[in-house]
């Protein structure tokens, strides 16, 4: 019996993390995908942010499948998704086309990863009602990151506007219902 028991309480626990393991894989993902971007491996830093997006899908899904959701791991979402979805799409961009911009292409690079941190602090702070308050940071880096594979074919100075119009989107006051 006492076997059982230990058995038990470790599937419990095991259970009970599954959602943050996906979270602190999502932040893994997107550590590595900066660090490959700084070597000029873009490609596999492009892959490995669409990776980070589906175990931060499912994190969420699981956390609620569960029912293991806890502000711990909200704020250690949130601290992945600035990592995985606002500093590597960023750094991705600024390596792929804005560093030809120099200052204006370094400044907003930092004020896309601005506008996505003070994003993520809103939605912490706020009252799940089943509403997004601007575009969620996993979209736009989503979009910033899809947007990297169109440098052969659009002019460069339109990332610098993919990059405002980003920015400004998941600041903005207007409301995404939760899907």
């Amino acid at each position: 019996m006492f076997l059982l028991d230990v058995l038990d309480q470790t599937i419990k626990k095991l259970k009970s993390q599954t959602a943050n393991v996906l979270t602190l894989t999502n932040l893994s993902l997107g550590g590595f995908a900066i660090i490959f971007g700084l070597h000029g491996n873009l490609r596999l830093s492009l892959l490995l942010i669409f990776i980070a997006a589906l175990a931060d899908r499912f994190d969420g899904m699981i956390a609620r499948k569960f029912n293991i959701e806890s502000e711990l791991g909200k704020q250690l979402d949130s601290m992945s998704d600035i990592i995985s979805f606002g500093v590597a799409p960023a750094l991705l961009l600024y390596q792929g086309i804005l560093h030809e911009f120099g200052g204006p292409g370094s400044f907003f690079t930092v004020f896309y990863i601005g506008c996505g941190a003070f994003r993520l602090a809103r939605f912490n702070i706020s009252e799940s009602n089943g509403y997004f308050t601007g575009l969620p940071i996993t979209a736009a880096g989503c979009l910033a990151t899809l947007s990297y594979l169109a440098i052969p074919y659009i002019p460069s100075q339109s990332f610098l506007f993919i990059t405002i119009i980003l920015s400004f989107l998941m600041v903005s006051p207007f409301k995404l219902k939760k899907v």
